[in-house]
């Protein structure tokens, strides 16, 4: 219970630091390069409160 609570806190925090930088974005192409970039972040933080 504690690894879904603290997953859950990191994917919080991941996507709340994502609005920030989608948001100084000008163009489509660096949109795709921030989301591609959050979404590796949240990959990454699954594997570490998976392991």
């Amino acid at each position: 219970m504690t690894n879904k609570i603290a997953k859950m806190i990191v994917i919080a925090g991941v996507a709340l630091a994502a609005v920030p930088a989608l948001s100084a974005c000008n163009t489509i192409e660096g949109a795709g390069k921030d989301v591609q970039a959050g979404g590796e972040a949240v990959s990454d933080a699954a594997k570490d409160a998976k392991n």
